[in-house]
């Protein structure tokens, strides 16, 4: 009988074809052919099929392999070896019918991947959905450990697993070759017509399993990782989020057993702070359950970021343990983004602003991003928009950031900070562009993620959270300038919205900064801006106190624009205290030097005090005058909405019902335009104290149910219509 390896050779040589070519040709590599032509390694039929065709054997080096050196494949006899899903699997219900679905598919690709962060509980849904699914396969469901994130483990070579493979199909050691090429024909061969269920989990590359799932098979083969593994082009993939949050109590729950704390908000604060990862629930709950906590203690361990990390460890799990296995295989470029990523406040990071913290172009922060994405140690979503979980977060700030220079921190946050800042202006000057904004000597970006008024007053009401939270990191980075800048800007905002709590938060922290910086002229704008917040809040003699200090902070300063604009605000504040004939004397001063200085909007603004004023000493045809100038002179349309409502209070204070229903339904519709809700719960309230007066009860309260629908707190201390509406209403309950 012929050897095969020497027939292979003489019949290669015979046709003049290389190692080189004959490799080519049958798409095996070359040192594999030269084992098989040397006798040193098994030639499978597959190999041997392909060399026939490729040399025109006609069979007859076929026929040379004779001898089992492919053993007969067995029958699995429905093996399963998929281990305990875990009394404890809760929830998941669409995604596992989904995912069982998806095996059972006959026309679907063979290979899935299901992949999610560290401790999302993906092996466990991977085996429950492959038991539900072992019924349609008969020849057994396997399950194998590939090891690729197991603390202090090496993960399997693709020849190991390739090799405990064959074992489990019956192929001995002494029958499997030596050489990587002929294990993986083989395991190919061996599958080849069998209907069975391959768990490959804890895998971390694709290459670590290419060998395995590259066959033509019936077989279905679910790999987990928490690598997203994009190079397997022919899977699907499957992502694993944390648990809803309904699920991860209902875990909790399960687990904890009869000491669940009967209190549902309690047991909800605790699985929060968990981040929904079934891992952290399932080590907190089972803490828990070894006693010697109560759960308000593991609540507030949870809560506090120093502790949360360490009480999320039982001794054998830990969260911080998994992460570090997913952290530890990061090039160094990937570990300083996500440490640097911890500078980001705790909210999605818009795609420029993570090229802000790099310090890089959008190409490599691209990059960078989607190999962290890839891992699932962050977020990246359709927008390109980057978010760490909270958990992740935690242990960056722990071990991925320390690694970062102190320099290097401090330079991306002034990054981050500059780009918030010039960026935030950016949308302002869109939706607000007569407004005065001090100079910050930043360059205007080089794009921007809005295009007119509209999306740059919907990206501020997108963004407004995290740019509070940038206002605080840039004090704590002792960023003065910048911190008290980005207050300022963000003060229009939160007056069209009336956000009080944001706006004296970030204005408090602001006045700090520009005292810690020792510049009186920031000090007085951002104290007249904190009263401007607390005269919108009720708060009257707190704003007049603000403005006063800002007048004196103007004068140390000799800037004069500051200080007139002090006079107004102070004069409003005086209104709402009562003193309507002070105020009527200071505003016809100020308004004076806004009309010699070509200030229009301030003018706009200026005449509507006059005019309230004016109402308020029953000087009504002087209010009229003042009303009627700022209708005329107002360029936006949120201050064409506010004047309209101005003229329409002057003349429901004058008892002019009609002229009032008119003016206030001009400025609802002039509120709709602006976007202002404010603006037209105002307008409908006085659309129904019109109609009260005029004795139309019925459609006083279709009015003011309509303005209460809007949701917005309209403070009877500040606002005409409010105080009216309270004593209109109050006839009613005599």
């Amino acid at each position: 009988m012929k050897d095969f390896g020497e027939e292979l050779r003489r019949r290669r040589i015979s046709v003049g074809m290389s190692l080189t070519g004959l490799a080519a040709a049958v798409h095996f590599t070359k040192g594999y052919l030269s084992k098989v032509e040397n006798g040193k390694s098994r030639v499978n039929r597959e190999l041997a099929k392909a060399c026939d065709r490729a040399l025109g054997a006609d069979g007859e080096l076929l026929a040379l392999v004779t001898e089992p050196a492919l053993p007969a494949r067995r029958n699995a006899g429905g093996i399963v070896g998929l281990p305990d899903g875990g009394r404890y699997f809760v929830g998941r219900e669409s995604e596992l019918d989904a995912l069982s679905a998806l095996l059972g598919t006959a026309d679907g690709a063979r290979v899935g991947v299901v992949h999610g962060m560290a401790g999302a509980g993906k092996t466990a849904l991977a085996v429950t959905a492959a038991r539900r699914a072992a019924p349609a396969f008969p020849d057994g469901c396997l399950f194998f450990d590939l090891r690729g994130f197991t603390p202090g483990a090496t993960e399997l070579s693709p020849a190991e697993a390739l090799r405990r493979l064959l074992r489990l199909l019956d192929v001995s050691a002494e029958q499997a070759p030596a050489d990587d090429d002929g294990l993986a024909n083989l395991v190919r061969d061996q599958l080849r017509g069998r209907r069975m269920i391959l768990v490959l989990d804890n895998v971390r590359s694709a290459e670590q399993i290419r060998p395995i799932v590259s066959g033509d098979t019936a077989s279905r083969i679910l790999v987990t990782s928490r690598g997203r593994l994009p190079a397997l082009d022919d899977a699907w993939h499957f992502p694993v989020d944390v648990l809803p949050l309904d699920d991860a109590v209902r875990l909790f729950r399960s687990i904890a057993g009869g000491r669940a704390p009967a209190d549902e908000d309690l047991a909800t604060e605790i699985v929060r702070h968990c981040g929904r990862l079934p891992l952290a629930i399932r080590i907190a709950a089972a803490r828990f359950v070894a006693g010697g906590w109560t759960a308000a203690r593991l609540r507030d361990r949870l809560a506090d970021e120093n502790t949360r990390l360490g009480a999320l460890d039982d001794g054998e799990r830990s969260v911080a343990t998994v992460f570090a296995v997913s952290y530890a295989s990061l090039p160094p470029d990937q570990r300083r983004l996500l440490g640097l990523l911890t500078l980001h406040p705790p909210t999605a990071a818009e795609a420029a602003s993570v090229e802000a913290l790099a310090g890089l172009g959008p190409a490599e922060t691209d990059r960078l991003v989607d190999r962290l994405h890839d891992a699932h140690l962050v977020v990246r979503d359709e927008r390109g928009c980057v978010e760490v979980h909270d958990l992740m977060r935690m242990f960056a700030l722990e071990h991925a950031l320390p690694e970062v220079g102190a320099a290097d921190q401090e330079v991306a946050a002034a990054r981050l900070t500059e780009h918030a800042v010039a960026t935030t202006i950016a949308a302002d000057e869109l939706v607000e562009p007569h407004r005065f904004r001090p100079p910050t000597g930043l360059t205007p970006p080089s794009s921007v993620p809005f295009t007119d008024a509209d999306s740059a007053f919907a990206w501020l009401g997108a963004q407004w959270p995290t740019l509070v939270e940038i206002v605080d990191s840039a004090a704590r980075h002792r960023l003065y300038d910048r911190c008290w800048q980005l207050a300022f800007v963000l003060r229009a905002y939160f007056f069209r919205e009336k956000l009080f709590e944001p706006w004296i938060r970030t204005h408090r922290r602001a006045l700090e900064a520009a005292r810690t910086a020792g510049d009186p002229s920031a000090t007085g704008m951002i104290l007249n801006n904190l009263g401007m917040a607390h005269v919108e809040s009720g708060r009257v003699d707190e704003a007049i106190r603000c403005h006063r200090q800002a007048q004196e902070q103007f004068a140390l300063a000799g800037d004069d624009r500051g200080a007139i604009d002090a006079l107004s605000s102070l004069a409003w504040a005086r209104l709402y205290h009562g003193e309507a004939e002070t105020t009527l004397t200071d505003l016809t001063t100020v308004l004076a030097v806004y009309r010699r200085t070509g200030r229009t909007r301030n003018v706009v603004i200026a005449l509507r005090g006059i005019a309230l004023a004016a109402a308020a000493l029953d000087r009504i045809p002087e209010a009229l005058t003042a009303a009627r100038e700022a209708r005329e002179l107002a360029q936006l349309p949120i201050d064409r909405a506010m004047s309209a409502n101005c003229e329409a209070w002057v003349r429901f204070r004058d008892s002019h019902w009609e002229d009032a229903e008119r003016c206030y339904t001009d400025a609802a519709e002039l509120a709709d335009d602006a976007g202002s809700e404010y603006e037209r719960a105002r307008a409908l309230t006085g659309l129904g104290n019109a109609a009260a007066a005029r004795g139309n009860r019925r459609a006083a309260a279709r009015w003011w149910a309509e303005a209460a629908a809007y949701r917005v707190t309209l403070d009877p201390s500040v606002l005409g219509e409010a105080e009216s509406h309270r004593r209109l209403a109050a006839v009613d309950t005599r």
